[in-house]
């Protein structure tokens, strides 16, 4: 017996990169497939990638908007294809919150590009991906 499990709801975390939207490329193939919905999902770090003291709420403000934007686009493009995306930005630290915040709202599938921003880009998956990976209790489909 398979222990399958249908996929009705994708995550996409998406950080406005070129690999996190070849990820929502992948996930809105998938929704089609399944008929499943998109959540998009950025994290903005609670701490600047490096101390600016005095402009951490001015960091906070810009990586808002840009997410904003860059989550209406991705709207868009599963909107073109059909799919229902729900978009969501919170402040955390993105190694732990993408896959807490999977977890926490039972979502069948995660989405990562794996590389993305990042203060210091790690040698092979990325650090968000990787950490994702390992934590995440249900399945994580990274893009290379």
């Amino acid at each position: 017996m398979s222990s399958f499990t249908k996929i009705n709801k994708i995550l996409v975390s998406l950080d406005g990169s070129k690999n996190s939207f070849k990820g929502l490329e992948y996930a809105i193939y998938l929704a089609r497939q399944c008929h499943a919905s998109i959540t998009g999902l950025c994290v903005i770090p609670i701490n600047p990638p490096i101390a600016m003291p005095g402009l951490t709420s001015a960091f906070k403000l810009k990586m808002t908007k840009d997410a904003k934007k860059f989550l209406d686009q991705a709207r868009i493009n599963a909107a073109q294809n059909g799919i229902v995306f729900n978009k969501k930005i919170i402040n955390g630290i993105p190694t732990e919150d993408v896959a807490n915040f999977a977890n926490r709202n039972k979502f069948d599938l995660v989405v990562i590009g794996h590389r993305g921003h990042s203060a210091v880009r790690e040698m092979f998956l990325g650090s968000v991906a990787n950490s994702t990976v390992h934590k995440s209790k249900i399945p994580v489909f990274v893009i290379k």
